[in-house]
């Protein structure tokens, strides 16, 4: 089954590689959408794929996801699958 999900990720998680590590994982796992830094300090990702690969990103992002980051807060969003999403991007 196709799920999309919106994860805004709180704490220390900009200029410690959360974005690049995102984009990592999100392409092993096979998923769609993209990644970026919101002007609140915030990390905003938006997947879709498989639901099984997005319960395993959001695991890893609730394990911590980089070592370089301290998460302090997670915020989990299920939208409407989309067509229009291709590929997986780190936005800047």
């Amino acid at each position: 089954m196709i799920k999309k999900v919106k994860i805004d990720i709180s704490g220390l998680v900009q200029g410690v590689g959360f974005r690049f590590f995102t984009y990592q994982q999100a392409q092993k796992l096979g998923l769609v959408g993209y990644v970026q830094n919101l002007d609140n300090g915030n990390v905003e990702i938006i997947a879709q794929g498989d639901s099984s690969q997005i319960e395993k990103l959001i695991q890893w992002i609730e394990n911590g996801g980089p070592a370089s980051s301290r998460i302090s807060h997670v915020n989990i969003c299920e939208l409407s699958p989309q067509n229009n999403l291709t590929s997986f991007n780190v936005r800047y």
